[in-house]
């Protein structure tokens, strides 16, 4: 069916007046027929065509309704509305293929009463729903307000002739101009529905009337929307009109267009790029003068990089934080084994996070000996907070401008590592860390330390200014984390900025989970292997860790996993083993001759050697002091490669025993006499620190006195020549050094109380810890009255 404009004719127009009567129906899909609208309708099925021709043989009427669903091909007694218009067929021409075009004119509403019959087509009863309208007040009021708004509408819509405002204006009667405008609205179906419903004629005046002034108000925003369309049309036309122009001059003067059109595109990637004002003033500038510059003048190219440099960068780009606590926590072990005050700082962190929305990021110092984790911890707080990781090594930088940049004005400038790792990055907030921090150096090209203090100080770091970009960059965001193995090399303004949270060495109980949980499993993966080819028991893994390696973190034990799994998959490719096991008492089998004796503590009391703690980059160790009394003339000898530090506490130590000679024992010519030599074994290795004063004072006492030093005594602390004992530093990773050595009794400095709170519980178990203050205290423990070797 063909819907047409409708149109109003002079055709004889009578309501009929029924109470029932019965008529054949023709269902429509997407059109309505209201009362006195004339439209022509193009009919193809062959119920609606049966229909058609039973209405032409009797008066030429026929009830057309509506159908529910446009979609539907043969619609039933459900699919039709109850409320249609009783029509007559003006004209009927037959087309070409079967179907049939009418000219119908409505007549008047009417209701389904009852089906009488489906087939061949509808036949139905209805009932007359068409009411005489009865004028009054209200009404006329409603008229008039109704033809009102159907003149702003037709000046508004400008697709209604002029001439139908005209015959509208001198309808009287309120139901037909009701249904005259309604015919000339391009409404919704649903709408017509509606208003065809309507049977109280005031009623449907109201709802017409809601109708026509939303539709208005949808004309007026169309009409407000083509305006704006209009002005931005004429100024794109007019700019575009000035381009071609600017193009027709570029190729007069032998110009490409290519530029221009590059020119076009960086404008619009520096509007998409969400710069901060001023950043986008300065890009918009920098633009300006690319497109004035002749295009083969080397500072174009300076300029064009300087612009991509720009819309590289992460202005406003942010991650969302994961503020998930447990889930966190559930990574960093999943990660790492131990390392609790870290983790417990990086929860904190979240914590506060997810309680105060806004907060600068912290900046995390992780200082400990090479191999404790401390690099792939700062992988784990990225993972935890799902943020982006980006890493700056930091070993060997002696150059200012590494971090922050050249100037443009120099040959191959860029910018420094912090914004190249911010483009990296691509966002405003990763993990940025700052690896080997304590090992940049100083020369004619500036201190790259001094540099980074702007970076790494969240007062100043909001506004970062890198020498190339010339423009402020937003750093404030960045959780940095930075690493050292020693604190003392790392310049005290830049340590100031940092929050320090020191890694000690593992425990050999922790070495051994780590080894199970994570270096085992790791390159079984790499080497092909699994679990079910490769049988390492536990007790093999602590001989590895006894006599194969010797350091605070993992990285060798690392390494002859990886040479156990090398072997294992030798024997199983040669041999066709299909299981190796690895055994404390066959791992030498795969590894060699061990290369460290467990337990470096005397195997027996002896007289003149005393065992001392230092602390070494590795982690703890502990460190036999000898000394002998030879005939002489009161010289001392120190050997064993001693730095100053050491050679001055062993001075500090014969004169604290010089002046307590009498109350030791000691004859009052024994220093003329004779000649000490005090020496530390392992003469290659250098040693220095201060605190093996007690260590010193109690060998050589023993050597004076002739008087045993216990073997399961182990101590560190400096001495004074008043015999008071001074801390030290490094308790934790000394008394690990004495548990792994089989130490039973420690003596410390009574000011290094604190630090106990430091040692693991199951190593501070099997330790007895004696706290002094003077040198008087560590004698009656160290040295054995009676000279028995079992004593």
């Amino acid at each position: 069916m063909k819907d047409k404009n409708p149109v109003e004719e002079e055709y004889t127009h009578k309501i009929k007046d029924f109470q029932e009567r019965q008529l054949p129906l023709l269902p429509l899909r997407g059109v309505l027929v209201f009362p006195y609208m004339v439209i022509h309708l193009d009919v193809g099925r062959e119920k609606s065509i049966a229909a058609i021709e039973e209405a032409m043989i009797d008066e030429r009427e026929i009830f057309l309704v509506m159908q529910k669903e446009a979609q539907t091909d043969d619609p039933g007694v459900d699919d039709i509305h109850t409320i249609g218009t009783v029509a007559e067929i003006k004209q009927l021409l037959k087309l070409p293929g079967g179907t049939i075009r009418i000219l119908v004119e409505g007549i008047q509403r009417a209701k389904i009463k009852e089906i009488i019959e489906e087939e061949p087509y509808f036949k139905v009863l209805l009932e007359n729903k068409e009411e005489e309208s009865h004028k009054d007040t209200e009404i006329e009021a409603l008229m008039r307000s109704l033809i009102q708004q159907f003149e702003q509408y037709v000046k508004l819509s400008k697709k209604i002739p002029a001439e139908t405002v005209v015959s509208v204006v001198s309808i009287e009667e309120p139901g037909r101009l009701a249904d005259i405008i309604a015919s000339h609205l391009n409404l919704k179906l649903t709408n017509k529905q509606e208003l065809l419903e309507a049977i109280d004629v005031k009623k449907r005046l109201e709802v017409l009337a809601s109708i026509l002034a939303k539709e208005m108000d949808i004309l007026e925003l169309e009409r407000k929307i083509n305006i704006r369309v209009r002005k931005q049309m004429e100024k794109t036309q007019k700019e575009y009109y000035m381009r071609e122009q600017l193009k027709a001059i570029q190729k007069e003067l032998g110009e490409k267009d290519d530029r221009a059109q590059e020119t076009q595109e960086l404008r619009e990637a520096i509007d998409k790029a969400r710069m901060p004002k001023e950043v986008k003033e300065k890009a918009l500038k920098e633009l300006e003068r690319l497109e004035k510059m002749p295009p083969m003048v080397a500072e174009a190219t300076v300029v064009r990089n300087y612009l991509d440099w720009l819309l590289a960068l992460p202005w406003q780009k942010l991650t969302k934080d994961r503020l998930d606590i447990k889930l966190a926590e559930e990574i960093l072990d999943e990660d790492h084994y131990g390392l609790e005050k870290v983790k417990e700082r990086i929860i904190e962190y979240l914590a506060v996070r997810k309680m105060a929305k806004k907060m600068k990021g912290p900046i995390l110092c992780l200082i400990g000996p090479p191999g404790v984790g401390k690099t792939s911890l700062a992988r784990s707080i990225a993972r935890s907070m799902e943020r982006k990781f980006v890493r700056m090594s930091l070993g060997g930088v002696r150059d200012e401008a590494e971090i922050r940049g050249h100037r443009r004005t120099y040959v191959g400038a860029l910018p420094g590592r912090i914004i190249q790792a911010m483009k990296q990055a691509g966002t405003k907030n990763p993990v940025f860390l700052l690896d080997e921090i304590d090992k940049m150096s100083t020369d004619f090209r500036g201190d790259p330390s001094s540099a980074l203090l702007e970076v790494l100080d969240p007062e100043q770091n909001s506004t970062f200014a890198d020498h190339f970009l010339e423009v402020p960059f937003d750093l404030s965001k960045i959780m940095f984390v930075t690493t050292a193995n020693a604190e003392h090399t790392i310049p005290q303004p830049l340590l100031d900025r940092m929050e320090v949270i020191y890694i000690s060495g593992y425990t050999e109980q922790e070495k051994v989970k780590i080894a199970e949980k994570y270096l085992l499993p790791k390159q079984l993966k790499e080497h092909g292997l699994d679990d079910k080819q490769l049988d390492v028991s536990e007790n093999s893994i602590r001989r590895l860790i006894r006599e194969y390696t010797r350091e605070a973190g993992v990285r060798n034990l690392e390494r002859e996993v990886a040479k156990i799994c090398r072997k294992a998959a030798t024997k199983i490719v040669k041999e066709e083993e299909k299981q190796v096991k690895i055994t404390a008492q066959n791992i030498n089998n795969m590894l060699g001759i061990p290369r460290y004796r467990y337990g470096l503590a005397e195997e027996t009391d002896q007289t003149g050697t005393a065992t001392g703690l230092a602390w070494t980059q590795f982690g703890g160790d502990t460190l036999a002091i000898e000394v002998n009394v030879l005939k002489g003339k009161g010289g001392l000898s120190l050997t064993g490669k001693l730095g100053d530090v050491m050679k001055e506490s062993a001075q500090a130590a014969i004169s604290y025993i010089r002046k307590k000679s009498d109350e030791l024992g000691i004859e009052n010519d024994f220093f003329q006499k004779h000649d000490i030599h005090v020496h530390v074994p392992e003469g290659a290795i250098p040693k220095d620190g201060p605190s093996a004063g007690i260590t010193m004072a109690t060998a050589v006492i023993s050597a004076i006195t002739g008087k045993k030093v216990r073997r399961d005594v182990a101590m560190t602390g400096e001495i004074t020549l008043r015999g008071r004992v001074l801390p030290i530093g490094g308790v934790k990773e000394k008394m690990l050094a004495a548990h792994r050595a089989g130490i039973k009794t420690i003596i410390l400095p009574e000011r290094n109380k604190k630090d106990l709170e430091d040692v693991p519980v199951n190593v501070k178990r099997k330790l007895e810890v004696i706290l002094v203050e003077h040198v008087d205290q560590v004698l009656p423990v160290a040295i054995l009255e009676q000279n028995n070797e079992n004593s």
